[in-house]
C-alpha cells in the first residue's frame, strides 16, 4: 500500500484526519492557508482507501466560506474528468457530487447558511439538501430526571426523580413510554424549510438533540444499530435514505461508459 493509511472504525467506514498525524491529541494546529490547503490536497490525493477504492468520500467542513471551501472544490474540480462534470445544459459543473448543508433552527446559524447557500451556487457545488440540526430535544419520559426546585434554573434542588417515576408507573404508566420534547433553540421565521424552499433546495428534515447520538459518536458505535429506538433514529435513516437515492452508488462499468461518451 503506498500513502496514508486512514482508520477504519469497521471493514465499510474509514476516516483521515489531521489529529492523526499529531504527536499530542490536544495540540492547536495553528497553520495559514497556504499550508493548510497543501495537506487538504494530500488528503484529497495521498490517501490510500483500499483496493476498492470508495462508494462515498464525505468532507465534514468549518463553518462559513472559507479557504478550506474554496480549496476543496477547486481540487475536486482537477480530480474529476471534465465528462463527469457536464450538467444537463452543458455548462461546466463541479467536481464535488454536492453539499449537505447543516443548520440550527435560529437565524444565528442560518445567517452563515445563506452564505454556504450561496457559496455552492457560485462554485456550481449542487445542494443535496438542508438538514435541521438539533431541532427540538426528545427524551422518553422514563429516562428525565425531575427536580423538586423553584423552576428557574436552579440545578440545587431535590431530586425527586425515583418519586415521580414511581407515582408514573403506579398512577399513569402509559405516560413512561411518550416522549417530551422541548425547542431548545428558537425557530427564525419560517426557519430551515421556509430557506430550503427560498433557495429551491431540498428539505432532508429535523434531526433532534439525542443524548443516546452522542454517546454513540463518543464510543464510535452505529447510532442506529445501537439505539434503534432512540427518538433522533428514525430521522437519522430517513435523511441518509434520501441521500442515497439523490446520489446512488455507480458501478465501474457504468462509469466507464460515462467517460467514453
Amino acid at each position: 500500500a503506498q500513502g496514508w493509511e486512514p482508520v477504519y472504525s469497521n471493514p465499510n467506514l474509514a476516516v483521515m484526519s489531521i489529529s492523526f498525524l499529531l504527536e499530542e491529541g490536544d495540540a492547536a494546529v495553528v497553520w495559514r492557508g497556504p499550508r493548510k490547503n497543501g495537506l487538504i490536497k494530500q488528503f484529497l490525493t495521498n490517501t490510500d482507501w483500499g483496493v476498492g477504492g470508495l462508494d462515498y468520500l464525505i468532507v465534514d467542513t468549518p463553518p462559513g466560506t472559507s479557504d478550506e471551501h474554496i480549496s476543496i472544490v477547486q481540487y475536486l474540480n482537477d480530480a474529476r474528468p471534465m465528462t463527469t462534470m457536464a450538467t444537463k445544459d452543458g455548462k461546466r459543473g463541479s467536481g464535488a457530487s454536492g453539499a449537505i448543508v447543516v443548520t440550527t433552527p435560529e437565524e444565528v446559524s442560518m445567517a452563515d447558511v445563506r452564505k454556504e447557500l450561496n457559496f455552492c451556487k457560485k462554485t456550481s457545488v449542487p445542494v443535496l439538501g438542508i438538514v435541521e440540526n438539533m431541532s427540538g430535544l426528545q427524551v422518553r419520559v422514563s429516562d428525565l430526571s425531575f427536580l423538586r426546585g423553584r423552576g428557574d434554573g436552579d440545578d440545587n434542588g431535590d431530586n425527586c426523580t425515583d418519586d415521580v417515576l414511581s407515582l408514573l408507573r403506579e398512577k399513569c404508566p402509559e405516560v413512561l413510554s411518550m416522549v417530551a420534547t422541548t425547542d431548545v433553540f428558537p425557530t427564525s421565521g419560517s426557519g430551515p424549510r421556509g430557506m430550503a424552499q427560498k433557495f429551491d433546495v431540498p428539505y432532508l428534515g429535523k434531526l433532534p438533540l439525542d443524548k443516546n447520538l452522542l454517546k454513540a459518536c463518543e464510543d464510535g458505535v452505529s447510532f442506529v444499530d445501537k439505539f434503534p429506538s432512540s427518538p433522533a433514529a428514525s430521522p437519522f435513516n430517513d435523511i441518509v435514505d434520501n441521500l442515497i437515492l439523490a446520489l446512488p452508488v455507480e458501478d465501474e462499468e457504468e462509469e466507464d461508459e460515462e467517460m467514453q461518451e
